[in-house]
């Protein structure tokens, strides 16, 4: 399977649309709108438009010529801005074939580039036991767990704290 990365675009509306009304919830923030709509995808293009190469790096990930989700880098504020989160989310139809670790593959050295970073960071619910093992086959470490930091829904789990510093 080939993996590309590319910027998000304009035509890309619809499959992100789709995309993020099919993806597993389970693990992600509340943060993310639900339902997604065309207007979810026209405020986050216009982030990516504000943000691009300085708060942050922002790419779809195409596998095989279709969109399968999406990465991003968020520079942290004030004397953390050599650090950015890494974010990632992946069509439920890609999983479990390798598609998320070879797009964080490509995506880290990027982000480490473009933005000038000394280090990325990933917060991860303790269970998301496929998502730390992307991670984990890219060379971040786990440096520390923050008990009971995390309550979605009726759960409450640990976060891992994942990081990579740039090579």
């Amino acid at each position: 399977m080939k993996i590309q990365l590319r910027l998000p675009a304009q035509e890309d509306i619809p499959a992100l649309v789709a995309l993020y009304n099919a993806v597993d919830r389970r693990y992600l923030s509340d943060h993310l709108p639900n339902p997604y709509t065309e207007a979810s995808a026209r405020w986050w293009l216009d982030l990516i438009r504000r943000e691009e190469g300085r708060g942050g790096l922002y790419r779809v990930i195409l596998a095989d010529g279709k969109l399968a989700g999406t990465l991003s880098a968020e520079r942290k504020p004030d004397v953390f801005h050599r650090d950015a989160e890494l974010g990632y989310l992946l069509d439920p139809a890609f999983q479990s074939r390798g598609v998320m670790t070879a797009a964080v593959g490509q995506f880290c050295p990027l982000a480490f580039a473009r933005l000038d970073l000394l280090r990325l960071s990933a917060l991860v619910y303790a269970p998301n036991t496929a998502s730390r093992r992307v991670l984990e086959k890219n060379g971040f470490a786990l440096e520390g767990l923050q008990k009971q930091a995390v309550t979605k829904g009726d759960a409450v789990w640990d976060l891992c704290l994942y990081g990579r510093l740039r090579p």
